[in-house]
């Protein structure tokens, strides 16, 4: 699980349970061109945890995070 509060299941759970907001100001690009600054975005994140550097460098964030999540829902299913 990637969450704005965590990128493992546990991590997002105790930040959940100690009330902690995943919402901040957007510091991935330029948004003085938009009327909202702010997201859930995911910190953090190394892809090379699950993912090679040269597999990761041709995927979009998103097709990493998805990666990430499914291989750790396959090790949460062995668990």
């Amino acid at each position: 699980m990637l969450s704005p509060v965590g990128n493992t299941v546990e991590s997002t759970w105790n930040a959940l349970l100690a009330g902690q907001s995943g919402i901040s100001l957007i510091d991935h690009f330029d948004t003085s061109a938009f009327a909202t600054r702010f997201a859930g975005l995911v910190k953090d994140f190394n892809c090379e945890e699950y993912i090679s550097r040269k597999d990761a460098r041709k995927m979009d964030a998103f097709i990493q995070y998805g990666i990430a999540a499914g291989i750790q829902a396959m090790q949460d299913s062995w668990a």
